[in-house]
């Protein structure tokens, strides 16, 4: 009996999202377009997490760089972060790539190509400035200018620490004003079961027939790689960060994972990962500087559902997706297409627009993949939020050593 009820406080609120999600999907499977009725509910929980979220990044990120006594832990944060985001974004790649050159997501499929207006040009330099930068300070407070807003943090903590002695009270108030963020975000998550409920009535109720179209072929592959990338890639990087124990911590992704399932937004699921690495073990500046910025420029998720995207426009297309120069390519724009797109839900018409265009496809290959990206976005985004968990782990590892479970440092 003990046994039992350690596994359900372990996994508790993990079990009751589960089930609430459950609950939902078979509402919306037996009410159909009826069940649209229950999404202003969801709406109420998604809406709350996007209005808490930009602040907390803003404070989280500050108070993290401004607390730091030494700026050189900065730089290896730093560092290893890019190194950890661009190793596993590799991995990713390759798994996506042996799954469609075995199992081609296009073959047999037969599409009906419908109109697309005219797309632009991609002006690389005008993307790089606008994926950046704003032109006015309001614009930075809003949850499609993530990227903006976490170079704007980072500055800002930096500038704060370099102040010394009179930034220390402006370091104070962000790291208090981060605890009271975190704890709002406790609040909102006591209605997150009813939330995710609606929710997923809703989007069952009005696009589960999607599912059974003519892109069963591609989501029947990429499902199930998702999965398997989670449940044999994740351990070896829990493994890589903390021995058995880190797969042992794996328990904790469980509830990043699905929330980000259901808000299909990495952006939406951080106060839930930040609670996570505590709970973890990964310490707070650690945990505070990675998860944010991985929420915008780590997407391994996005990385697999790029190239089954390229995959199958070559399939449909007829074009052989082949050839070291075409693979190259792929890895790049799967890569750079994860850095740019926002933590928004249906984010990734950015990286859509990037793949027709830069392979030369005509524009009714446009909503072909914008069609694919949004069937997607799920499982995709699940990959992503839950990977920046195992991020943190990893970066751990490195800053702290191998024993930095054992010392307490959360």
């Amino acid at each position: 009996m003990e046994k039992k009820k350690g596994i359900w406080e372990a996994y508790k609120f993990s079990i009751i999202l589960v089930g609430a999600i459950i609950i939902g999907s078979l509402i919306g499977v037996y009410l159909g377009e009826g069940a649209k009725k229950l999404k202003p509910f969801g709406d109420l929980f998604i809406n709350g997490m996007f209005t808490i979220v930009v602040p907390l990044v803003l404070v989280t990120i500050s108070s993290s760089i401004a607390g730091m006594n030494d700026m050189n832990r900065l730089g290896k944060i730093l560092k290893t972060l890019l190194l950890t985001f661009v190793g596993t974004g590799i991995i990713a790649f390759i798994y996506v790539f042996i799954t469609v050159k075995v199992f081609p997501p296009a073959q047999g499929v037969e599409l009906s190509m419908p109109a697309a207006e005219a797309l632009k040009p991609f002006q690389t330099g005008d993307q790089i400035v606008k994926a950046i930068t704003v032109t006015d300070f309001p614009e930075l407070i809003s949850r499609k200018n993530m990227l903006p807003l976490i170079i704007f943090s980072i500055v800002f903590g930096l500038c704060v620490n370099m102040i010394g002695e009179k930034g220390r009270i402006i370091a104070r108030g962000l790291e208090a004003l981060s605890e009271v963020f975190l704890k709002m975000i406790g609040l909102l998550m006591y209605y997150a079961p009813i939330g995710l409920g609606a929710y997923f009535a809703a989007l069952i109720g009005e696009h589960g027939k999607e599912l059974l179209g003519s892109y069963a072929r591609a989501m029947a592959i990429y499902y199930p790689l998702c999965l398997v990338y989670m449940f044999t890639a994740f351990p070896l990087y829990g493994y890589i960060a903390a021995g058995k124990e880190g797969v042992r911590a794996l328990k904790h992704v469980i509830s990043p994972a699905i929330t980000a399932v259901a808000t299909q937004s990495s952006i939406a699921t951080l106060p839930v990962n930040l609670d996570a690495c505590r709970e973890i073990g990964v310490p707070k500046d650690i945990r505070e500087i990675v998860l944010p910025i991985g929420a915008t420029a780590h997407m391994d998720g996005t990385v697999l559902s790029s190239i089954l995207k390229i995959s199958f426009l070559f399939g449909i297309f007829q074009v052989p997706f082949e050839g070291m120069g075409t693979y190259l390519s792929a890895l790049a724009l799967s890569v750079v297409g994860g850095v740019v797109m926002s933590g928004v839900p249906g984010g990734g018409l950015i990286g859509e627009m990037l793949i027709v265009t830069m392979y030369g496809f005509p524009a009714e290959a446009f909503p072909i993949i914008a069609t694919i990206g949004y069937l997607v976005d799920p499982f995709a985004t699940m990959i992503n939020a839950s990977g920046d968990t195992m991020a943190s782990m990893l970066i751990t590892r490195v800053v702290e050593g191998k024993d930095w479970m054992k010392k307490n440092l959360g």
